[in-house]
């Protein structure tokens, strides 16, 4: 499965040359033009592109949340987590980096933890405001010092900000957020922080730095003022009417649909799903791990509120991965939402996302398509990155 033009090829085959796809094509006609390559049999497996989780908090807080972490052992400990993304199939991370009080690390600080894994991760930084009884406010900027609402407006601050984010993450926190704190210590949570003009004094910023904005949003008054406001990335935007959807449509605005969680409010269904991809407005599903599950929800199996990560993307994928394929979208188009969508986001896809000449080697060799027809993680038996098989499973 190409996700690409190309399509679905039956009986197909990839060249690998310096970590690139040379190119791909009917085994049998490759077989003949390059008969002194090395071969890799997988017939009896599917090939697809690697996933893309494009909006995680993997660096940041998953460590203090999962761990009894030190700062000594803070990266110790978020490279364990990685580990288990790249296992999960997943070979590119969008990472939010939004100011935590127990980690004072710069986005330095991140970079230099993942430059030798075998994974692509672009960094959004971003300002954060949690729904305690009194809101508390973090930037990546200041770090593990707390700001007052007016900091978060200011522009030097803001510019600061924007200048280091990677690409349109939750850059701003229209609504106060729950984190993966228990619902009685943010009473708090989705609480509106900005005005529409104060929105649209920072989406200025970025614009004219010539970025793109996201933001984590949810319920209608609040995904209203994202719009008016202008911003180019909705993150979560849980409880869209059908109204919103028309206008994010017509304003060719991007979704990252979280179908586990992530806000005050019920997540995405996959009838929500749906419907976006329905009028054609690109969606990108992904974790925003680690996170509880929410609970009440007819697609989510959890039984419980133990945090979850990335090795549950395809499991949450698949409820709406499945009604579009009863909808009649073919699987490349379906599975873009895992891949090529995410991808796009993040600015990349001119380096992965799909299986094309000229592009990364990123790929899975598993027992199905990803999300559609797999869940289960042990099922995906090879992943490569850059040409390179860095996980095996026997």
């Amino acid at each position: 499965m190409t996700v690409s033009h190309l399509g679905t090829l039956q009986n197909g085959a990839i060249v690998v040359e310096n970590g690139k796809i040379a190119e791909l094509g009917n085994w049998e006609k490759l077989k003949k033009k390059f008969p002194n390559l090395d071969v890799i049999d997988c017939s009896r497996y599917v090939i697809t592109p690697s996933l893309v989780d494009c909006h995680t908090h993997l660096l940041e807080f998953a460590p203090t949340s999962l761990y009894p972490v030190t700062p000594e052992t803070h990266f110790a400990a978020g490279k364990a987590i990685l580990f288990q993304a790249l296992s999960s199939g997943i070979t590119a991370l969008g990472e939010q980096i939004c100011g935590h009080p127990l980690c004072n690390f710069s986005k330095e600080d991140y970079q230099k933890a993942v430059q030798d894994l075998p994974l692509d991760v672009s960094f959004a930084t971003t300002s954060i405001s949690i729904g305690f009884e009194k809101l508390a406010h973090f930037t990546a900027i200041t770090q593990s010092r707390g700001v007052t609402q007016y900091d978060l407006t200011d522009p030097m601050l803001v510019e600061m900000i924007a200048v280091e984010s990677d690409y349109p993450g939750e850059n701003v926190f229209i609504n106060a957020t729950p984190a993966n704190f228990t619902e009685k210590e943010v009473p708090r949570a989705g609480e509106i922080v900005y005005t529409v003009e104060e929105l649209h004094q920072i989406i200025k910023i970025y614009h004219r730095l010539g970025k793109k904005m996201g933001a984590h949003v949810a319920g209608e008054e609040g995904i209203k003022m994202a719009l008016e406001a202008g911003v180019d990335v909705l993150h979560h935007a849980h409880g869209m009417t059908d109204e919103l959807i028309e206008k994010a449509r017509k304003q060719e605005v991007k979704i990252v649909a979280t179908p586990m969680g992530g806000t005050h409010l019920k997540p995405n269904s996959p009838e929500e799903i749906l419907k976006l991809v329905e009028k054609d407005i690109p969606v990108s599903i992904s974790t925003d791990s680690y996170l509880p599950p929410y609970q009440g929800t007819a697609w989510l199996p959890f039984n419980d509120q133990t945090l979850k990560g990335p090795d549950v993307l395809m499991l949450i994928a698949q409820p709406a991965m499945q009604l579009l394929k009863k909808h009649h979208y073919n699987e490349n188009q379906i599975l873009s939402l895992l891949t090529n969508n995410p991808a796009k986001l993040l600015g990349k896809d001119h380096r992965f996302g799909r299986l094309e000449a000229g592009l990364e080697a990123n790929f899975l060799v598993t027992e199905g398509i990803p999300g559609l027809e797999i869940t289960d993680t042990t099922k995906i038996k090879n992943v490569y990155y850059k040409g390179k098989k860095v996980i095996e499973r026997r």
